[in-house]
């Protein structure tokens, strides 16, 4: 039983991922924002090791044990486990309240294929792809692709997370070599097209300033100048995309602006990063959001 006053919040950062890290520094980033705020949250870093170990004030425990006493859980667990639903599991059946999107929305915009079809059935454009296993992997169908689409091509596991695992095919040879790469370790693997032009994300937060899901101004690093309706447009496929996934509290959508215009949606991520060089920071940032504001205001939609 917790007799303080204060809420505490467990950040739980680290994890056997590849997301491992990024998840450091937004666990990192958010302790810290939740000591400014001392009088309100009493924050505990609890650290998941490459090993899946539980640590909690340097003592490898249970989870049941580490979270002993905990009001809230803040996800900053990136990648496998932390975003495929898997760590969202272990919560619900502790009973504890956490940020982020629950299990089966969690796997579901991890999942590339399930996401884009979802993306295709609400109309929001997104890159051609085909989705490829170790059952039907043969040149034959690896020629169909190669005739299908322009080189370049993206390869990528059909479950990561942001861009662990992309990688570029120019040839027929190519993209045999690293489909089958891929396919060591992932028993489900992307080829997409690939779309040139200008990189945007739009991240959402529900229930924030008289809205139930408002969206950020769009950021890319190219600094990009993008018109009023297609920063519109970007907004209303971000809202949607978080929608028609089921995710919850937050979510950052990721796009490509072709030369001729068009915005497609590459992908959602249900937890995005949050530290100093993340994306979601500097949206937050020039919105007029406090970094602290926001965190506060997560964690009461949490509990």
């Amino acid at each position: 039983m917790n007799l303080s006053s204060k809420i505490k919040v467990a950040v739980l950062r680290g994890g056997a991922s590849n997301g491992y890290f990024d998840s450091l520094k937004t666990g990192k980033y958010v302790l810290s924002t939740l000591r400014e705020m001392e009088d309100v949250y009493e924050p505990l870093d609890i650290f998941i090791s490459k090993e899946g170990e539980w640590h909690r004030e340097g003592l490898v425990q249970e989870p049941h044990q580490a979270l002993a006493y905990i009001d809230v859980v803040w996800n900053a667990l990136h990648g496998s486990y932390g975003e495929d639903g898997q760590i969202g599991r272990v919560l619900e059946s502790l009973q504890i309240s956490f940020t982020g999107s629950g299990v089966v929305p969690s796997a579901l915009a991890m999942n590339k294929d399930m996401s884009k079809r979802l993306y295709n059935r609400y109309a929001l454009l997104t890159p051609a792809h085909e989705l490829i296993t170790k059952e039907d992997f043969n040149d034959e169908r690896l020629i169909a692709i190669f005739k299908t689409y322009l080189s370049p091509m993206i390869v990528k596991p059909a479950n990561t997370s942001g861009s662990l695992g992309v990688s570029m095919a120019y040839t027929f040879n190519g993209l045999k070599k690293i489909v089958k790469e891929t396919l060591n370790h992932s028993p489900r693997v992307i080829v997409e097209e690939s779309i040139k032009g200008e990189e945007v994300s739009c991240l959402v937060i529900e229930e924030a300033r008289g809205e139930r899901i408002y969206a950020l101004i769009p950021s890319n690093k190219s600094k990009l100048k993008l018109k009023a309706e297609e920063n519109k447009k970007i907004e209303e496929m971000a809202k949607l995309a978080h929608e028609i996934l089921g995710l919850r509290h937050y979510s950052s959508s990721n796009f490509v602006i072709s030369p001729k215009r068009n915005i497609y949606i590459l992908a959602t991520n249900s937890l995005p990063p949050l530290h100093e060089d993340s994306s979601a920071l500097s949206s937050l940032l020039s919105t007029g959001w406090r970094p602290r504001d926001f965190v506060d205001h997560i964690l009461k939609l949490a509990m």
